[in-house]
């Protein structure tokens, strides 16, 4: 991992970090806590530097899911970032502004997983061409995956 500066945040803009210096271990983790967390087959996360993330706005809210771990959200959006245990901060790999060199390399509680969520990428491509049509003409009301001088607090609506 480089120690470049790197940037991301929630859906709506309130919860945006920087971080400076290496990123760790990149993983995804089958557990039921973090398939709740987010809502899906499990979840992607990145160790950050403990002294070096930022809260660039506000700060993420947090549930505390276990006994050691602890689980951060956009209070406003809902959007699932951190991990935290009392050994490390993890962030969420989605939130970062650019995830292309993010791949993980590890797989956590791999006993739990989903029977299936390794066949799931065989499964064939969406090809409708007036369904991607139709969803190049939405309008997203995201903050951008990029920092910005000034985002309305709620987001942009028109």
């Amino acid at each position: 991992m480089t120690d470049a500066t790197r940037t991301g945040g929630c859906q709506c803009g309130a919860v945006r970090f920087r971080i400076s210096g290496e990123l760790g271990r990149p993983s995804i983790c089958h557990c039921r806590m973090c398939q709740k967390q987010f809502g899906s087959f499990f979840g992607a996360f990145v160790t950050v530097p403990s002294a070096g993330v930022e809260w660039v706005h506000e700060e993420p809210s947090y549930f505390q899911s276990s006994v050691n771990i602890a689980r951060g959200f956009c209070k406003r959006c809902g959007t699932p970032m951190t991990y935290k245990s009392p050994d490390a901060l993890e962030i969420s790999i989605g939130s970062f502004d650019d995830r292309s060199d993010l791949a993980p390399t590890h797989q956590v509680n791999y006993a739990s997983r989903l029977p299936w969520v390794e066949k799931i990428f065989e499964t064939p491509a969406h090809q409708n061409a007036d369904y991607y049509a139709r969803q190049e003409h939405i309008i997203s009301f995201q903050h951008p995956d990029h920092e910005t001088e000034n985002w309305p607090e709620k987001g942009l609506k028109l």
